[in-house]
């Protein structure tokens, strides 16, 4: 079901790159005087003890939508600690100013919640090296030396000042580049947090707010998200799942979409940068074209659960991934029963045929090769024609049980 408005340009990816590396020096040292992309910063420093307060005033955004979700292990944010108890210095967060005073996190987030966290006794300290001795400690129950000495540490910043930015547009901007250069070392961002951080936009939002869809999550094994008025209440509890803190649960929205338009997968030179161009793109997308996108996605994942439960994006019997959720499938799969979610009342009629036949003809797992037989659903074959031959298979299948 294709939406009026829903264009993926294939071209478009250059047009971003084709002038700027044919400018001359006199035009480049033009745009340098002109300073179109300066920064202006300033520098402060915090007390620990104080940063419980400042996270508390509502002055200070933790989760603006360039961030990542929060990934830091208790081990993790006890070497922190440690770090300040022998002194080590600490890198200093990154803040940028979006009012007078008031602040978004741009890089820090780890250390910044791991600080508040400690004073707060949401942790006992583990994992320590050097003082293995404070060991399931927390903060209240330090001995009194340390506690003190943790107290009269500060924790650095350099913040971006609002007039850095002379539009809202390059504010978002300058704050997506700063970020992701912020964090190209280190705990390396996975693909999709990187897109989160350098092409945030309405799509991107729509995208995690999908994925927050009950029967996607059933489906793909997830947690489910619970809300009390408007409010999280399980995020500690879906942050210990690594594929929640990475984004895959987002990326996999994502996909549904581009694969919308797989035929032009053959255009990159992977399947991230055909995500990346597609994200891009996608966020100006009008509001009816989302909300239409909207719609396919649920009926289509609402009428996959009805039909094939929990193992809908299962692979084949007798594949290592039998008994979970597979990117193979999930792809073709969702393809497929998008096109026919206007037929949902005949889909349930044959609910039954359809959930048992999935993988009946063998033989229709094996495309031919010219010198050897490859499995259809072999996750290592992602080309667009490999793509294409599953969704065929799915496409034929459904058919044939409509029509049988």
């Amino acid at each position: 079901m294709y939406i009026e408005g829903e264009n993926f340009d294939v071209n478009s990816k250059y047009k971003s790159e084709s002038n700027h590396h044919k400018l001359s020096d006199e035009k480049i040292n033009e745009k340098y005087l002109k300073g179109e992309i300066r920064i202006i910063t300033e520098q402060a420093r915090y007390p620990l003890d104080q940063i419980p307060n400042l996270l508390n005033s509502g002055k200070y955004n933790l989760n603006p939508e360039y961030q990542r979700r929060k990934r830091w292990s208790i081990d993790q944010k006890s070497k922190l600690i440690e770090s300040f108890i022998i002194n080590v210095p600490i890198p200093p967060i990154f803040l940028y100013e979006v009012n007078y005073a008031e602040y978004e996190v741009m890089d820090g987030l780890q250390r910044l919640t791991a600080i508040k966290e400690f004073y707060d006794g949401k942790f006992e300290l583990s994992g320590l090296e050097q003082w293995k001795e404070l060991n399931g400690k927390t903060y209240s129950n330090l001995p009194e030396k340390v506690r003190e000495g943790v107290d009269r540490r500060y924790l650095s910043s350099i913040v971006l000042l609002n007039e850095t930015a002379k539009t809202i547009e390059q504010a978002e901007f300058l704050k997506q580049i700063v970020f992701g250069r912020l964090n190209s070392g280190g705990d390396k961002l996975t693909a999709q947090e990187s897109r989160n951080a350098l092409f945030g936009g309405k799509f991107n939002i729509f995208c995690i707010e999908l994925s927050k869809n009950d029967y996607f999550r059933k489906l793909y094994g997830y947690k489910k998200f619970e809300f009390e008025d408007g409010i999280l209440l399980n995020e500690e509890d879906l942050l210990e799942d690594e594929s929640y803190r990475k984004m895959e649960d987002v990326e996999l929205i994502l996909r549904f979409f581009a694969y919308r338009h797989y035929q032009k997968l053959s255009s990159y030179s992977s399947q991230e940068k055909f995500l990346d161009d597609f994200l891009n793109q996608a966020n100006d997308f009008s509001d009816d074209v989302i909300q239409g996108l909207k719609n396919v996605f649920e009926k289509t994942v609402e009428l996959i659960y009805k039909v094939f439960k929990e193992e809908a994006f299962y692979m084949p019997d007798g594949t290592r991934e039998k008994t979970t959720p597979t990117k193979t499938i999930y792809d073709p799969l969702m393809q497929s029963i998008s096109k026919v979610i206007d037929k949902e009342i005949e889909i349930l009629e044959k609910a039954e045929l359809l959930y048992k036949n999935k993988f009946a003809d063998k033989s229709k797992l094996i495309i031919e090769g010219k010198t050897k037989n490859n499995e259809l659903f072999d996750g290592k074959y992602s080309s667009k024609n490999n793509v294409e031959e599953r969704i065929k298979y799915f496409d034929n299948y459904i058919n044939e049980i409509l029509n049988s």
